[in-house]
């Protein structure tokens, strides 16, 4: 585990690591490729360590780059740390993948379970996963346990996953912001079912790199106000100004002893 600048949590942990979708925008497929052993392997290889691999007197992080590794060996460090924390579980891969087996999301699920004074919170981009494990009873029903789906656009709030179950909480991040969000007239009973919506916009120097205005936030933030809590992270103060910023946690997200912003 490691602490992290990422505003809405005090973690991250990576028991997982690599993706496949490609996304232009991805940071973490960078940060992968620039401390990476560069190992030669085929892409559509799946990859578990049951203990690190060094590279000289130094533990490689990510041994084959961006491709889906399965670091065992980390699984106990959320035991390790008493002090309870909101952990961003996964955040240089995707956990729900079409491509990740079953079975790491279920020991991934175990050691969280083992560790029951942190906050984890999951996110991923392929949120039919979720239906599929709750469906066979695999998906913890976890008063610590919060689903997230990513999305960029107003086409996709539609996949988001949701669940009226009360034991089962969710959350949506819509980072980075790629287009307007038009709320106006647009039906979305399901938006009213998560726990939180984080913005964020695209950060870094890619080239064709994506700008949100501020009137495509305004109308989703809007939305969200009476019921939803929002939690905008700085890369929107240059859109937004800082006086109009929302950092809201829910009360059940908060750690009792970590940061709750």
């Amino acid at each position: 585990m490691q602490k992290t600048k990422i505003e809405w949590c005090d973690s991250t942990w990576n028991p997982i690591t690599g993706c496949r979708f490609g996304c232009s925008y991805c940071y973490a497929a960078k940060i992968a490729k620039r401390f990476g052993g560069h190992g030669k392997i085929s892409e559509d290889f799946l990859v578990t360590l049951d203990q690190p691999l060094r590279i000289g007197s130094k533990i490689c992080p990510f041994p084959y780059d961006f491709i889906p590794t399965f670091h065992r060996y980390r699984l106990d460090e959320p035991v390790k740390h008493k002090k309870p924390q909101r952990i961003f579980v996964v955040s240089m891969g995707d956990m729900f993948g079409d491509w990740v087996p079953t079975s790491w999301i279920l020991e991934v699920f175990e050691a969280c379970k083992k560790a029951p004074q942190h906050q984890y919170m999951f996110l991923t981009k392929n949120p039919k996963r979720y239906y599929q494990l709750l469906s066979n009873d695999q998906l913890p029903e976890l008063p610590n346990f919060f689903y997230g789906t990513t999305i960029n656009t107003m086409r996709e709030l539609d996949r988001a996953f949701f669940c009226y179950s009360m034991k089962i909480h969710t959350f949506l991040s819509i980072e980075p912001i790629l287009e307007a969000f038009p709320m106006d007239n647009y039906d979305l009973p399901s938006l009213y079912t998560h726990d939180l919506v984080i913005l964020g916009a695209e950060t870094g120097n890619r080239k064709g790199k994506t700008q949100p205005k501020k009137e495509w936030v305004t109308p989703l933030i809007k939305e969200c106000a009476a019921s939803v809590s929002v939690f905008m992270k700085d890369s929107l103060i240059p859109v937004m100004g800082e006086e109009h910023m929302l950092r809201e946690i829910p009360f059940g997200m908060r750690t009792k002893k970590g940061a709750n912003r």
